[in-house]
Formats: C-alpha cells, structure tokens, sequence
C-alpha cells in the first residue's frame, strides 16, 4: 500500500467528466492516440469522482508507453511515481520499474489465531500484547541499528540465503518458522531473470564487491522482521465471517475462523528493496541517457528496458532480490507475533491464513499471451479454477485477497470472482489515500483522532496515532468494496475488526 506524492485530491475534479461509464461500477478512459485501446477503469461514480488530474495523466502516458498493451485503474488510484498508485500494466515485451514501485513487493498477511475474541476483550490483555509484540518487531524508517530485545539475530550466511532463496525449507527452519508456511505464499520464493537461484547469487556479489557495501547489507538484513514507517502496520483484528453459504465455504478452506482473533501485517523489502528500486531507476536513467532514449511524457519513473537486455535481466534480478526479502520478512514477523502472544496466553496456536503482494511484475498469461503483469498498488486475484492456483489449496475456490482499509472501518478478505479477467485479475490493494500526507497533517485534529480510537476501543502502541494515517486521510472503504463487487471482480468472505494497532509516527520509508 504505496502513497508517493502529494497529488491525492480531496474534493470532485474536471478529470470525471473524461470517463465513459461501462456499467455500475466500471468504465472507460480514452486516451489521444488513433488505434490505441482504452484504460480500464474500476470504480462506482463516487469513486472515480476521487481520480485527481495527476493520477489521469500519469494513466494515460502510461498507457502510451512503450510495449503496453493494457491499464487498469482500480479503486483505490492515485498519483505515484510514474505510474498511478493502483493500477495495473501489462507489457508482453519491456519491463517497467515505476510501475513495480520503490518497496517492492510490499504485502499483506494474515495469521489465524485459535483465540475467542473474549480473549482479547480486556484492555490489560491488548496493552501486554501490543509490548510483546514490539519487543520482537521494531517499526519505523531506517531503523537499522535498532534490535528488537527479544528479536532475531540474522547472520549474513542466512540473509544471503533470504534474499536469494526466499521462504526456502531450510531459511524457514533456520529462523523457526513453520515450513509451511510457505504453502500459503502467492510466491514463496523469486528466481532471477534465467529462473536460477545462481543468477541471484551472481546478482548479489555484483552489489556487494567491498566492505562498505557489504557492510550497507548487513545494516539493511538486520531489518528482517520489522515494519516500516507511514502505512505499514501490524493490526489485531476479529474475524466476521460473512453469513452466507459460499462465504463459509471459502472461508473453511482459508482456515479462517468466525469470531476469533487474527493478525493482520503489512510490510515490504524494507531499505533493502528501497535501494535496489533507487539503483535501477539510476542505472536505467543512464542508459537512457546514452542512448538518447525518449522518456514516455518526460517522466523520468517511466524508464524501461526491453526484455532480453542486460538493464532488464539486471532489474528482474534486482526485483527478485527484493522480493524474497519481503517474503521472508513477513513470514519473520507472523512468527514473532505468535511468539508474542503465546508468551502474553501460552498455548496459542496460529496459522498463515495468506501472503500475497500488492509491489511487484510477475509472468501471467493474459488473453491467451504471455506478459509480464506490473501490479503497483494492485494485489493479484485469481479466481477458482483458474490455471495458475493448480496444485494449491484454492483450485476450487480462488485464493484470499487481503484488503486493508483503516482500522476503524475494518479491512476485507474477499475472493475472486470470474469478471476478474476484465482487470487482468487484478483488485485494489486497499482504500486508497483520500488526502495526501501533507494536507492530512495540516488539516486534521490530533485531539479529535486520537478521542475516535479511544471511542472505538482500538488500542494503538503510538503516543499520538498519525495524522497523515488517519481513517478520513483515505478513501471510503464501503465505496471502494462496492466497486469491486459491482465490477463483478470479487466478493466478500470476511470482515476484519481491529482491536488494536501497531504503527510508527515517522515518515514513510515505503
């Protein structure tokens, strides 16, 4: 859940009026070039009403790019780098990096507890819990230095093997994760641009040649099993399950469970991914540089490289280096959390739920073509049936979609439906920002958020909750699951309550 710049609107704009509605919750974005198919765009009157003329622009000189055949903007769009925050890519033949992101493979997770919510109803309880946790996970950007008192050690030997392994049998068990784990991953693992683990490993020693770089990784590993700054956060939630016979079903092939306690997280690559995203972006800027390389509209985020060449083989290692670091950080913090609440109520057990990304370009067929699928702000939703989950736990069902929202409207986990293929099986990744960081803490009271979250009893481990991470500094959650169900592109399984919060005050890092 990536916001990048200051664009975010706050109020209707004359971009609304560009749309040529389709249906109740989809429509059409034409854009200036003969013989160019247009943007696909999800979201009820309301919603579209909240795409700002940045995010538009940025939509559609996207769509104009080199070796872009689709776009897609969902719900929760607005202005990022380069590319909208929210939006789908699809290019058979070049390789984008804006439109990954800067944290990439930034994700979702959830951890099923076998706790009764009355387990978590007193706020004693809720306060040990919330000191446990922290005592394992540390927040906020650039924490390097910072170890957690009861956090893991990470000895380079295995952070090399993390970053190019991923959530490997061996890395899990070495870390005393559940091996598996890694059978509730959308990846669990990324090779490199050859599909070898030894690019990877090739890849890694090219980026750390000397001391100080190989110094800068180890200060980047110890940042396994950490959150990050701004939106990243750990919740406490309720599971409510939705009454109705499909969603039971699905929700039983989840391991989701009616009224009991979960954990949701949301993370990426940390500083790791930060600065390989930075280095790509200058390595590819250069190489445009060179050549003389026109930039699609002059936004230098849009640089790209042609898939075969060197710059790209380069970035799909880069990105997968990235990734697996993502990957096991989260599989990392799930197990300090169910650490952390079974030494607050011993004998606690816990299961991942799901781990699926919302930063990151993977190979997908669409529409019978093979194609590298650029999701920024976007989170993959395979439907039943669909080829790709063969083999898993949701062949029959689709996979959990996990959908944040703020804490006080809740968050979703939804399954996909077969419209999905309109959006190229893609949802939002979230509600979306609504205001952007600067106008929300200009604008809103500290006092007035601060009294909401004593009001709705949700606990938060900050002194003062973040302005620019306020419920009103996003979308309206409601509207935005309306779209995506009215889209036909997903459905609802169960509804999140958070009973308490894990975030940082500082800055984003993501």
């Amino acid at each position: 859940m990536t916001t990048e710049t200051d664009h975010t609107p706050t109020t209707q704009t004359p971009a609304a009026g560009r749309f040529v509605a389709t249906g109740e919750a989809t429509a059409l974005l034409p854009v200036p070039r003969a013989g160019v198919s247009p943007i696909t765009v999800i979201g009820t009157p309301p919603i579209r009403d909240t795409f700002d003329e940045p995010c538009i622009k940025q939509a559609i000189n996207s769509r104009l790019a080199p070796g872009v055949t689709d776009i897609v903007l969902n719900p929760d769009a607005h202005s990022g780098y380069g590319a909208p925050v929210g939006c789908v890519l699809v290019s058979p033949s070049h390789i984008y990096p804006g439109p990954v992101g800067v944290d990439i493979k930034c994700s979702m997770s959830l951890l099923q507890l076998d706790l009764p919510e009355r387990a978590v109803a007193d706020r004693r309880v809720r306060r040990e819990l919330i000191d446990a946790i922290t005592a394992r996970t540390p927040t906020g950007a650039g924490r390097e230095y910072r170890q957690a008192r009861k956090g893991r050690q990470i000895e380079m030997s295995l952070a090399r093997r993390a970053v190019t392994e991923g959530a490997s049998a061996g890395v899990l068990a070495e870390l005393g994760i559940p091996v598996e784990w890694a059978q509730r991953c959308e990846d669990s693992h990324h090779v490199g641009h050859d599909g070898t683990t030894d690019a990877l490993l090739g890849r890694l020693d090219h980026l750390t040649p000397d001391a100080k770089s190989r110094e800068f990784f180890r200060v980047k590993m110890s940042q396994l099993g950490s959150y990050g700054g701004g939106n990243h956060f750990g919740e406490c939630e309720i599971i409510e399950v939705d009454d109705n016979g499909r969603a039971r079903a699905a929700a039983e092939v989840f391991g989701l469970r009616d009224k009991h306690v979960a954990f949701l997280s949301h993370c990426g690559s940390r500083g790791w991914g930060a600065r390989l995203a930075d280095g790509q972006f200058r390595d590819i800027r250069v190489m445009f540089e060179t050549r003389g390389i026109e930039l699609p509209g002059g936004d230098r985020h849009m640089v790209h490289a042609e898939l075969g060449t060197a710059e790209a083989d380069a970035y799909l290692d880069d990105m997968a280096l990235g990734a697996n670091f993502a990957t096991v950080n989260h599989m990392l913090i799930n197990a300090l959390v169910l650490e952390a609440f079974q030494e607050v109520i011993p004998g606690v057990t816990g299961r991942l739920v799901y781990f699926i990304s919302h930063n990151i370009a993977r190979r997908e067929t669409i529409d019978g073509r093979e194609a590298w699928v650029h999701r920024k702000g976007a989170t993959r939703a395979f439907p039943a049936g669909h080829p790709a989950l063969q083999d898993t736990p949701f062949a029959a069902t689709g996979h959990p979609i996990l959908l944040p929202g703020n804490p006080q409207d809740g968050s979703s986990v939804m399954v996909a439906e077969q419209g999905a293929k309109l959006s190229c099986y893609s949802v939002n990744h979230g509600a979306g920002r609504r205001m952007s960081r600067t106008a929300a803490n200009k604008t809103l009271d500290q006092q007035r958020i601060d009294a909401s979250f004593e009001k709705a009893d949700i606990l938060t481990n900050c002194r003062n909750y973040p302005r620019d991470e306020a419920p009103r500094a996003y979308k309206d959650f409601e509207e935005v699951l309306k779209s995506v169900k009215l889209a036909g592109l997903a459905s609802e399984v169960a509804r999140l309550r958070a009973r308490f919060v894990i975030k940082d005050g500082d800055k984003a890092d993501d």
